[in-house]
């Protein structure tokens, strides 16, 4: 057994010179997670396969010009609200508010200049469960279109289990809304090594939203018994990604909210993935209602990353665990609101292991 360790150093400079820093976390066993300050992104995550061995499992780049000008969202901490909303538009309390449309018309992970853009504040923190990192970031009433000054607070911990937990925390001075989620990108087999289609997933959910030609919710809840969709027990992920299905086709394969099937409030998994040669499995347990399995049918070779690993479609999967897309126009959908006196709390846990 190692020891757990925080380290920091320097990871380059945004184009006006501000300092962007690394922080790497390690536990006992020696699993070790890197993050930076720009977007709280999550550039490696190092876990052992079933011979002890520590490989990266998520995709991404070795300098910060790549995440400035390369990036699909890769590892970053995505708000203020995280998935779409459609044609940028919300109207709460009977005022509309108009937010960028920045994916077609519809309006993507916060806009513009979203919080995988920004420099967050980030120090370590003594925590019972394992070296831990705060990030922090008050974003301003008014922020690409959001109302309320929103306090951040979110924290990646690594337990001595083996888990990344991520804790998130913001509170807000006007009715607004929020929903946080965290954008990694997984190869269990290790990043850059091949695709992602012979990963065996189960994913805790009788239903999904559908969604219309622009990834917008249609509003139903339907049954994933009888489609593509039904991961209720272990399938590859392969196994239906190219059926001849309307929803498969919108999304190019998967990039669909699934909706849990919870028993409670608290902690629940929600997914299980395991990846048969390395043997490395990942176990995620969260409070929200909702997760998006996105299997990067949208990376194309242009994207190159880490050690010059080309990043091709179907070379990664996302897991975001979230409210809904599009909250905040569908009454029938768990609400996103969150009013002055209560507070947004919610708790993403990713546990890693291996099978024999």
């Amino acid at each position: 057994m190692g020891q757990q360790a925080v380290a920091t150093g320097p990871f380059g400079s945004l184009p006006d010179g501000k300092p962007i820093q690394l922080f790497t976390l390690t536990n006992a066993h020696g699993m070790e997670l890197r993050a930076i300050t720009y977007g709280a992104i999550i550039v490696s995550l190092k876990v052992p396969d079933r011979q002890g061995r520590l490989g990266d499992v998520v995709i991404g780049h070795d300098s910060l010009d790549g995440y400035l000008t390369r990036s699909r969202f890769f590892g970053a901490l995505v708000g203020r609200y995280g998935n779409r909303i459609a044609q940028g538009r919300f109207t709460l309390d009977g005022h509309t508010y108009q937010l960028a449309q920045n994916n077609g018309q519809n309006h993507l992970h916060g806009g513009v200049r979203g919080f995988d853009k920004i420099v967050w504040d980030c120090a370590a923190r003594d925590d019972p469960r394992g070296p831990s990192l705060v990030f922090t970031h008050t974003s301003p009433n008014g922020d690409e279109g959001y109302p309320g000054t929103l306090p951040v607070r979110v924290s990646y911990t690594l337990t001595g289990n083996n888990e990344l937990v991520i804790d998130y925390h913001a509170s807000t001075d006007k009715p607004t809304i929020v929903n946080l989620t965290q954008h990694s990108y997984f190869n269990l087999a290790g990043e850059g090594s091949r695709d992602i289609l012979d990963h065996r997933l189960t994913l805790n959910a009788d239903r999904y939203t559908p969604v219309d030609s622009t990834l917008i919710p249609t509003g139903e809840l339907a049954p994933v018994e009888g489609t593509p969709l039904d991961f209720r027990r272990e399938t590859r992920i392969g196994a239906h990604i190219d059926d001849d299905h309307p929803q498969i086709r919108i999304g190019g394969g998967y990039d669909h909210n699934f909706v849990l099937s919870r028993k409670g409030g608290g902690l629940e998994q929600a997914v299980k993935v395991v990846e048969p040669d390395t043997g490395r499995t990942l176990d995620v347990f969260t409070t929200e209602p909702g997760v998006q399995f996105y299997s990067s049918n949208k990376l194309d070779k242009s994207f190159v990353g880490k050690g010059g690993h080309v990043y091709g479609s179907r070379t990664a999967f996302c897991l975001e665990t979230q409210h809904f897309p599009d909250s905040p126009n569908h009454a029938n959908f768990p609400s996103t609101v969150i009013r002055p006196g209560q507070n947004y709390d919610s708790t993403t846990v990713f546990r890693f292991g291996v099978t024999k």
